[in-house]
């Protein structure tokens, strides 16, 4: 809800105040938003079979005022607080489209007694979607959760994984295994409970963990994880027969590879911008941390507090600065490259974002260095230019020498 709820004039719906991610379900306009959301969805849909309402991960409900005056009378509690929001919006759907079917996330229903989930309608009205994107699922777990949610009356389950997201809020690259496993546990939890009881999996593919935060993987990234998900499910397990066909399908010669080697993205759509994020993701950043942080003129002769007093020894920029700017030249080459290759596919927000956060830093680290060099030169130029000593007696470091200095020309 937070993409609405941030907006001035919507803030007075929220549970709590300060924070825009839950809706207060006491009032009504809360529940004619949701419905006016869920109208126009249908109305560029209207044949859909199923229609996902969301409900999960309502933190802080329960805690604005007036939820906490409500839950001080009895019989009244934070379960029957949700499950009354769900039945409002499930009963909308279901009067309004009667041939679809809402969905609901799960979490917000683990926890609530079976009695109190079959005591509500909630069962008769929606299809929940268990969801869980790890690598290692709690297998026992998940069959106790799908045997509660039947004896509760929900007819049919649905399970949910990830191909891509779900493993790092700012995660650039897809790490397929750890999908992979995801969806091979899921296979078990769908083999070990009766037939009849889940409908089917939704593959989740995260653009963000929540409406505030940064992008993770982008679509182009993940569509070799995609493939092998698929094709794992489809076959039950990922065998290297079903292997060869997903690197058949990519344009691949290997799966490993592609992992390392950005040559070996592949010839699908969007294996350009794989190539091009591999190459920012798995080099960039360390190949500037080299220079800045590791490269022994830098390190040595061109140190913070150098640059921060502009001094350098003269010969030393001849080694720093040429090394820079041949970094500076390729990755700005490449940003140029990526940049032109997300606007074919991205609106302007999300390309400027992307490339903001991931490459931009490194370059102007980069360019700040190069600057420094600059301004150090050129101070050093003009000291040698300006200043003259005379002689006298100077210490330096604790020892008394005679500085021997010719009077310049007059010229």
């Amino acid at each position: 809800m937070e993409f609405v709820l941030k907006h001035e004039a919507l803030a007075h719906l929220r549970e709590v105040a300060r924070f825009p991610n839950t809706l207060n379900p006491h009032k009504e306009e809360s529940l004619a938003l949701v419905t006016a959301m869920i109208d126009q969805v249908m109305e560029l849909h209207p044949g859909a079979r199923w229609f996902h309402v969301g409900c999960d991960e309502v933190y802080y409900l329960g805690e604005g005022e007036t939820s906490r005056q409500w839950l001080q009378q009895e019989p009244n509690s934070k379960a029957k607080l949700c499950l009354s929001h769900m039945e409002a919006v499930a009963s909308h759907m279901r009067a309004r489209y009667p041939t679809t079917t809402p969905l609901m996330w799960d979490d917000m229903l683990r926890d609530i007694p079976e009695d109190q989930l079959s005591g509500s309608r909630v069962p008769q009205l929606v299809e929940p979607v268990l969801w869980d994107y790890g690598a290692d699922l709690d297998l026992h777990g998940k069959a106790l959760l799908v045997e509660k949610y039947r004896k509760s009356g929900f007819s049919w389950l649905w399970a949910a994984s990830a191909f891509k997201g779900a493993t790092g809020v700012n995660q650039s690259l897809t790490p397929i295994e750890h999908h992979l496993r995801n969806h091979l546990q899921w296979l078990q939890v769908a083999g070990s409970v009766p037939a009849d009881t889940l409908r089917g999996i939704i593959l989740t593919g995260w653009q963000r963990y929540d409406h505030f935060s940064v992008l993770c993987e982008l679509l182009p990234v993940g569509i070799p994880s995609l493939a092998v998900c698929l094709q794992a499910l489809l076959h039950g397990d990922f065998a290297e027969n079903v292997k060869a066909r997903v690197e058949n399908f990519l344009g691949i010669s290997s799966l490993e590879e592609m992992s390392f080697r950005s040559e070996g993205a592949g010839s699908f759509p969007g294996s350009d911008i794989l190539a091009l994020v591999t190459q920012v993701s798995l080099h960039l950043c360390s190949s500037v941390d080299a220079l800045l942080e590791r490269d022994r003129y830098v390190t040595g002769w061109f140190s913070p507090y150098h640059r921060r007093r502009k001094l350098i020894h003269p010969v030393m920029i001849e080694h720093i600065q040429p090394q820079a700017l041949s970094l500076l030249a390729r990755w700005n080459a490449l940003a140029g490259e990526l940049e032109a290759a997300l606007q074919r596919i991205f609106y302007p927000d999300t390309v400027e974002e992307w490339l903001e956060e991931n490459v931009h830093p490194s370059l102007q680290r980069l360019q700040a260095l190069l600057q420094d060099l600059g301004s150090s030169a050129d101070r050093g130029t003009r000291k040698r230019n300006l200043m003259w000593v005379s002689p006298t007696d100077t210490t330096l470091c604790g020892m008394k020498t005679r500085l021997q200095v010719k009077s310049p020309d007059p010229a």
